[in-house]
């Protein structure tokens, strides 16, 4: 259980910056390489190289160098466990709130 705590909180944690999601949605659509990935971005490539590493060292993203281009793609196992985790935890906050409303519809009279 570790493991996956440390892949989730690595995933979740590249998440959390909106240069890099942009990144992700991007290559969601499938793979591009570093200067499709900067282009729509207000930053220097030195920079997109920095969240790219965030991107791959929390395993959302692989990338490969041929020649000069170094082109990224989605790895789609850590995105799957981390909605996996998601919809866990809405499963069960669902589950919680039907009980709620069927209390509160059968105390409504009291």
């Amino acid at each position: 259980m570790f493991r996956q705590d440390a892949i989730l909180d690595l995933a979740f944690q590249a998440l959390a910056d909106p240069s890099r999601r942009a990144m992700v949605d991007r290559l969601v659509q499938g793979p591009a390489t570093v200067s499709e990935l900067a282009k729509p971005l207000a930053m220097s490539l030195p920079g997109v190289m920095q969240h790219l590493a965030v991107l791959e060292a929390s395993g959302l993203v692989i990338s490969e160098k041929v020649g000069r281009t170094r082109t990224c793609k989605i790895d789609p196992k850590v995105l799957s466990q981390a909605e996996h985790w998601i919809a866990e935890r809405r499963a069960l906050w669902e589950r919680r709130l039907d009980r709620l409303g069927q209390f509160l519809d059968e105390t409504k009279d009291d």
